[in-house]
């Protein structure tokens, strides 16, 4: 029975007629195991022997370096008192044959080490009774079935040819596993992202055997071991200072402590709708309420939100708290933290490339969110308009809600079509394209049209339509409302905060978990941090007093009542367990998945994520089964 939706074309049908003479030859052609000897003092994977034979070699042969054949029988004499090696991997090149022998290069996905078979030497395995197969060029016949992919186990003794390569010459030779689909570009690799997302493992492969690199490309391999670095120091990190490590439950009955749309589902048994968790942070701070004084989770978390390069519905957060501590004291605690993981990720630097841009994460700057405005702000605002900006602008609710929109429409891209048609962000002030015709007709006496199509367009913008949308509202508006409007304007100046900054004093009515700054009752003791643009962490000194909690909770109810759906919902349990009493306390969220795209100079988060949610392949059985 063949597998139904694997096209049969010659290279796929040349392979199943391999396996067939394989089966013939050594009985079951996928075999439980293989073992590996051990005389780099830990099992001899191709890159743990790789590493150990590699410096014996190197006192003889220089990288890159022909020997004398005085010299090779130095280098192979030390070789060969190694004794026999086994190891296995997969076949990185298409077997190389020359008469009588052939060399071929094995990876593990990480090194690659060339093996040498000589047909008179060689014997194969028979894998039904894992001993040596009597027949005469068993070998020699097995390599022959071999194909680009194919899984091999060898046992042989190390030397160095005469090109100064080291080796393996092979004398008994296992098939492990066919590879019955032909292997990727290995020049190019795979150049299609959605392939390579798609198909995790097809792009492992490729990457492991890709030929053209470019300086510091690292392969996807070591991406993902990357990551798995920074989890690791950030873990170590925080055992060696008393945080214990816990699991929160991933479906809730409510989906709160963050401000997200939540994924939806059905509890059989229960008879209770439940959702994907958003954040772990309600149940974390429920074990300070129960005495846990430092508390972390490596969690991954769900958000029914749209995707890009920097979204995903599933994504990887780091959340801790620590009882005793303030905000000040968090952001310490982060910037060591994050400063000895990066150099842990990284082989020791603390300096990283990302596009053309090179990060440092030596110094951490701190900056409250009006001074970022007013440093970065003012200019982005000249270049638009052409005019110069007012700093008081950003205490007049009116003007904060013209550079709003500003900043709305500056974001969106905003752009004229050949056709006169505008992005739809625009009209949402308007409610259709028509009306907003029309309201440049009455307002300009001009036609769409004629409205400058590039570097005075904006200006044109703000003069035209934003100033006379917001003049007749008043110039006071609800905390809530005028602290969005602030925040608004502060995501126009995010992009340009490349070295890590962490952004404090955020308004109160944007934080609903923060306590208040003692000195400024409208402000919260609240930070992010960004790097190159990225909101990568968000923290504060937690609110635990439950009657201003409760409080908070109901604004956020009012705000949902107004149309925010991403507001948050009030969790009763959650008022009921600071009413047992929680101490002072600070706590932080790290986005794992951003972090770990600043250091390995990725771009699209999908690329940082193992398997990421794709759609359906058009024609695929899944596809097929949905519709």
């Amino acid at each position: 029975m063949t597998i139904p939706f694997i096209e049969e074309n010659d290279q796929t049908l040349a392979r199943k007629e391999h396996l067939e003479k394989l089966r013939t030859l050594v009985g079951n052609v996928y075999p439980n195991k293989f073992d590996r000897t051990a005389i780099s003092g830990a099992e001899d994977t191709i890159t743990k022997l790789v590493n150990f034979a590699r410096p014996i070699k190197e006192k003889y042969v220089a990288q890159d370096e022909q020997p004398t054949p005085e010299v090779k029988d130095a280098a192979n004499s030390e070789l060969r008192e190694l004794g026999s090696v086994r190891t296995s991997g997969r076949l990185a090149v298409p077997p190389r044959v020359m008469g009588k022998a052939a060399f071929v290069h094995l990876s593990d996905g990480v090194e690659r080490l060339q093996i040498y078979v000589r047909k008179q030497d060689v014997k194969a395995i028979n894998n039904d009774t894992y001993q040596t197969i009597d027949a005469e060029n068993s070998g020699w016949e097995l390599f022959n079935l071999l194909d680009h992919g194919d899984f091999v186990g060898v046992e042989g003794y190390l030397f160095v040819t005469k090109t100064g390569e080291l080796s393996i010459h092979v004398e008994t030779i296992q098939f492990l596993a066919k590879a019955m689909l032909p292997m990727p570009d290995k020049m190019h690799g795979i150049e299609d992202p959605e392939t390579r997302r798609r198909y995790r493992y097809i792009d492992l492969i490729a990457s492991s055997l890709k030929v053209e690199r470019e300086p510091g490309e690292l392969t996807t391999r070591e991406v993902f071991e990357r990551r798995a670095r920074l989890i690791s120091g950030m873990r170590n990190y925080l055992d060696a200072h008393g945080y214990i490590e816990v699991e929160t439950p991933i479906l809730t009955p409510k989906a709160t402590g963050a401000a997200a749309k939540p994924f939806e589902t059905y509890h059989n048994a229960l008879d209770i709708t439940l959702y994907a968790r958003i954040a772990p942070e309600l149940y974390l701070k429920r074990l300070e309420v129960g005495g846990f004084e430092k508390v972390y989770e490596l969690n991954r978390n769900f958000r029914n939100e749209g995707l890009s390069q920097r979204h995903s519905p599933e994504f990887t957060m780091l959340e801790f708290y620590c009882a005793y501590m303030d905000v000040n004291g968090m952001m310490d605690f982060a910037e060591a933290m994050i400063k000895e993981s990066v150099q842990k990720a990284t082989g020791g630097s603390l300096q990283v490339k990302y596009g053309n841009r090179e990060i440092d994460f030596f110094n951490f700057r701190r900056l409250s969110m009006r001074d970022a405005i007013l440093e970065i702000f003012p200019k982005h605002f000249e270049e638009r308009t052409l005019q110069s900006f007012d700093p008081s602008w950003l205490d007049n609710s009116r003007n904060l809600k013209a550079l709003s929109k500003l900043v709305k429409y500056g974001r969106s891209g905003l752009v004229v079509s050949d056709k006169g048609t505008a992005l739809a962000e625009i009209f949402k002030d308007f409610g259709t394209y028509d009306a907003f015709l029309k309201y440049v007709r009455d307002r300009t006496g001009q036609e769409y049209k004629d409205i400058p199509k590039h570097g005075l367009l904006i200006t044109w913008f703000w003069n035209e339509v934003i100033l006379p949308l917001v003049e007749n509202e008043s110039d006071k508006e609800n905390e809530s409302e005028s602290s969005r409007l602030l925040v608004d304007v502060f995501e126009d100046v995010e992009g340009s905060l490349i070295n890590p900054t962490f952004i404090v004093d955020y308004p109160k009515a944007v934080s609903p978990l923060s306590k208040a700054s003692p000195q400024n009752p409208q402000i919260a003791e609240r930070f992010e941090l960004f790097i190159n643009g990225m909101e990568c962490a968000n923290g504060f000194s937690e609110l635990n007093d439950p009657q201003e909690q409760y409080e908070r909770f109901l604004d956020q109810a009012r705000e949902r009542e107004r149309g925010d759906d991403e507001a948050m919902v009030l969790d009763e349990d959650y008022i009921r367990a600071l009413s047992y009493g929680m101490p002072p306390a600070a706590g932080i969220g790290i986005g794992i998945d951003r972090l770990v795209m600043l250091l390995t100079n990725q771009h699209s988060i999908r690329d940082v994520i193992l398997f990421p949610h794709m759609r359906p392949e058009r024609g695929t059985t899944e596809e097929s089964e949905t519709e």
